[in-house]
């Protein structure tokens, strides 16, 4: 198998594909839970329910996308075309969710159900192929690592760009701060988001190459013959992906509880005494939004550096940026509402080496890709990635579950001052999740075997097995 550097255009515009996906993504765990509830007009447990109940719908459309873009030939490769084809719908349903239809209660909660799961089918169509698409640009570890890195980059750069404009825009363009301005607002910023959306994706699709297959490499008969499965038997007989899908999943429940909640946190929990431009309640959720964002992309870059330039195990990097995340959560339990200054403060440090982690967990796919080639004989890498990112979804739709129901049995109400009780559920819904996720995975990660040069060590590879 021959390495391939990459050019620093390809990197770029493979960066290009998930800043597109963040912008949905962004939106889903920073501001649908509160479109819902504040703007839209349903309650907060019956929001959480709708996002996990869409996740089962996942379940079916996961692996199939996977199993189907392993199994695409076209001129322009197995995954680029998926960004082609599916960018336009892609940018349509991404506004269709933020729509408020003039219905009964009823109707209007039909309409986010199916709104929400077509725009999760839209997601699965760009974003697994797009992921699986990093294991075949290059088979340099070092490089595929390194497009994480990009990968995360740029999606914290469409964060940014979610979270800093989504409220100011939906307010201006909306007329006004009230619930039936917003309903007017949000689907044209949204509008707005998409349109970069949908170029980001044409882009990554034009500047971005595929090389080489890491399953027809030792599948090359084989894989005429195989189904899809023979595919999943392999997947879920990986030890090590199980691991890392595992902490996918676990982590994600961490974020996507975190992100829904964070509006609220940030809406009634922070007590600030600004004034002029930011005393505006969408203005100041835009700056502690996208202050918290940019964090990230640092974090992002700075475990770049720790593994690519000075060559650090990318466990290693992982285990010590949760760790470094443990801290700033736990001294957000405790800080007053009115030090809105340091809870910012320690939520930037916590994003910071949250996004340490994350890019390195998703680099660890094409690693067991290659460890159940080694050992069983089969890995199919959209195939993997479709796994990883249905754990991914089911997390954050458990986080965005469990939020709406913690707001609601903490007695939270929309639009109106809280309670000391629904102020409690708020501060410990959003802070204390990450603690617990941080210490679950880092147990899981002592499981994990394909550290730095695993794939020279014969104790943990074996003796590689014919395909069946």
């Amino acid at each position: 198998m021959s390495e391939q550097r990459l050019t620093l255009r390809e990197k770029f515009g493979y960066g290009l594909g998930d800043m597109a996906s963040n912008i949905v993504y962004q939106a889903v765990i920073n501001v649908l839970m509160y479109f819902y509830t504040d703007v839209y007009g349903i309650e907060a447990a019956a929001a959480g329910t709708l996002m996990i109940a869409v996740r089962f719908f996942d379940a079916i459309t996961d692996p199939i996308m996977g199993a189907v873009a392993d199994r695409t030939r076209t001129r322009w490769g197995r995954y680029r075309p998926w960004m082609l084809w599916f960018a336009i719908p892609y940018g349509m349903l991404a506004v269709a969710a933020f729509i408020t239809p003039n219905v009964a209660p009823g109707t209007k909660l039909v309409y986010a159900y199916i709104s929400y799961a077509l725009l999760m089918t839209a997601y699965t169509a760009v974003n697994i192929p797009y992921s699986a698409l990093a294991g075949v640009m290059t088979a340099d570890k070092d490089e595929r690592s390194g497009l994480q890195s990009w990968r995360f980059g740029m999606a914290m750069v469409g964060g940014f760009l979610v979270t800093v404009s989504i409220w100011p825009l939906s307010r201006l363009l909306g007329g006004g701060g009230k619930p039936e301005d917003l309903q007017l607002g949000f689907p044209f910023a949204v509008a707005l988001l998409a349109v970069v959306g949908v170029i980001a994706l044409f882009g990554c699709f034009a500047w971005t190459r595929e090389r080489v297959y890491p399953d027809e490499q030792t599948q090359k008969e084989a894989a005429r013959r195989t189904n899809v499965f023979e595919d999943l038997g392999a997947m879920f007989r990986n030890s090590q992906w199980l691991i890392v899908t595992l902490a996918m999943f676990v982590i994600q429940i961490r974020g996507g509880l975190q992100g829904n909640v964070k509006p609220y946190f940030i809406r009634y929990y922070i007590a600030h005494d600004l004034t002029g431009i930011f005393a505006i309640t969408e203005n100041f959720m835009a700056l502690y939004m996208g202050l918290t964002m940019l964090a990230g992309v640092a974090g992002v870059f700075v475990a770049n550096r720790l593994f690519l330039k000075r060559s650090w195990c990318k466990v290693t990097v992982m285990k010590t940026a949760l760790l470094g995340s443990l801290v700033p959560n736990a001294l957000l339990l405790f800080v007053p509402r009115q030090w809105w200054e340091a809870s910012l403060l320690l939520i930037m440090v916590a994003n910071f080496f949250h996004m340490m982690f994350l890019p390195l967990l998703f680099a660890a796919i094409p690693d067991t890709v290659d460890f159940g080639l080694k050992t069983i004989g089969r890995g199919a890498m959209a195939l993997f990635f479709a796994g990883q990112l249905f754990a991914l979804k089911m997390g954050i739709s458990v986080g965005g579950g469990s939020a709406g129901w913690i707001l609601g049995m903490f007695g939270y109400r929309a639009n109106v001052e809280q309670t000391e009780r629904s102020l409690f559920g708020i501060k410990l819904a959003f802070a204390g999740a990450p603690l617990v996720a941080a210490v679950l995975v880092v147990i899981l990660l002592q499981l994990y075997k394909l550290k730095k040069g695993w794939e020279h060590r014969e104790s943990v590879v074996g003796p590689a097995l014919e395909p069946q």
